[in-house]
């Protein structure tokens, strides 16, 4: 992934920081939300921004995912809470790897969470969930919805075949990379 660096402040104005806000405080929420439409509406894939003791990172694109894994091609958002360090980014992923591999041992494909968010198995609470353990679907039939900073977002599946587990209860969040349901052929 290709990153473009900030362009920098003149190095002959060390004590003035163009980061900082008058008030000299940190990021709002209203500030990593214009951040982050600012990215989704870039090719920008990394943006890291300091303000004070603040730093916010945005990553955008797929991380590594467990070969197994069947994941649809959707942008996916990082951003670190306000004041967060950014070696807790890397870190967070290998939790759900884990997770993952434990869960993958029988035949099938996997759908995975494409992101971080709260999985729902129907469209409201009055309907019927979108599929059921032993129920035939289709490729691109919906799955589920997972809910990621407000906007809800079916998940599809990629393969034909019967829905043999289903791993998340409903209403409950998920990782990036967590595994949803497996999909036997057939």
């Amino acid at each position: 992934m290709a990153t473009r660096p900030l362009k920098q402040q003149p190095p002959q104005e060390p004590a003035r920081t163009p980061d900082v806000g008058a008030s000299g405080q940190g990021f709002s929420m209203e500030d990593v939300k214009k951040l982050v439409q600012l990215v989704e509406k870039s090719d920008v894939a990394h943006l890291a921004w300091q303000r004070g003791k603040d730093k916010v990172v945005i990553r955008r694109g797929a991380v590594a995912a467990p070969a197994q894994a069947a994941v649809p091609a959707v942008p996916v958002l990082h951003a670190a809470p306000v004041a967060a360090p950014v070696a807790a980014l890397a870190a967070a992923p290998a939790p759900v790897a884990a997770k993952a591999e434990a869960k993958s041992d029988k035949p099938g494909t996997i759908v995975s969470s494409p992101f971080v968010g709260t999985f729902y198995r129907a469209p409201s609470p009055d309907s019927p969930p979108f599929v059921e353990v032993g129920q035939k679907i289709k490729k691109g039939q919906t799955l589920c919805i997972v809910e990621a900073m407000k906007l809800m977002n079916e998940i599809e599946a990629e393969v034909d075949g019967t829905v043999a587990e289903i791993f998340v209860q409903n209403a409950t969040p998920v990782e990036f990379g967590e595994q949803l349901f497996r999909i036997v052929p057939g």
